[in-house]
């Protein structure tokens, strides 16, 4: 599974490339304001940080300025994927974006049905929002498992399964059995990935054996 950030925190986005485990990034227009920094620009920096793809959401809601929107986000960077709603205009400009090999991100899915109507747009990702759909009593990761299954059906549908509204380590862990291709975290959530009480517990003990062989590696 591929690891994404949820973030528009450029300094964040740094810190965390550097550990070695991130692909890619997704942004949207909640966290782009609280950065306070140009969009545009702003995007472009990151896709210079990242190699991977950088999701980019248009704000418009027709297909006209949507379609506009999508091309000029595009040429920001060759790893700029767009971000469009799932609504009607939304998969359209998915459909056009795609038949001109700009990778696009359908995001605010909430249902199989909506899923299956942006793989047959042809979209590079499908955005499950699994957090949202729990604050209103559903079962967030059992539309990832049902998504993996439709789309397992179908050779022709290469739509990749992008979890998004992760609220816990424990929906990272449910999202990969369920088979998501990736998982979008907040950067905090990454940094609880590694926590574990054993861990620390383990590394004490062996500082403290290493302490008493009176020895230096270096």
């Amino acid at each position: 599974m591929e690891f994404f950030v949820d973030t528009a925190d450029i300094n964040e986005i740094k810190r965390i490339n550097n550990m070695g485990i991130l692909d890619g990034v997704t942004t949207n227009p909640s966290l782009v304001a609280k950065s306070n920094k140009n969009f545009k620009q702003l995007i472009k920096e990151i896709c210079k940080v990242v190699n991977g793809p950088v999701s980019a959401e248009v704000t418009a809601t027709k297909f006209e300025e949507m379609y506009k929107e999508g091309i000029k986000l595009s040429k920001i960077a060759k790893n700029v994927v767009v971000k469009v709603p799932l609504t009607v205009d939304g998969i359209i400009t998915c459909k056009k974006l795609s038949k001109k090999n700009i990778g696009v991100n359908v995001t605010l899915c909430f249902s199989s049905n909506q899923a299956i109507l942006a793989a047959k747009a042809g979209a590079k990702y499908i955005s499950p929002f699994i957090g949202r759909l729990d604050d209103v009593g559903k079962n967030g990761v059992s539309l990832i498992e049902e998504i993996k299954k439709i789309y397992s059906n179908y050779k022709n549908f290469k739509t990749k399964i992008l979890a998004a509204s992760i609220r816990s380590t424990k929906h990272i862990e449910q999202v990969a059995i369920a088979g998501a291709d990736v998982a979008t975290v907040p950067p905090k959530l990454l940094e609880e990935m590694f926590k574990h009480p054993l861990t620390n517990k383990g590394l004490k003990m062996f500082l403290e054996d290493w302490k008493k062989t009176k020895q230096k590696i270096l």
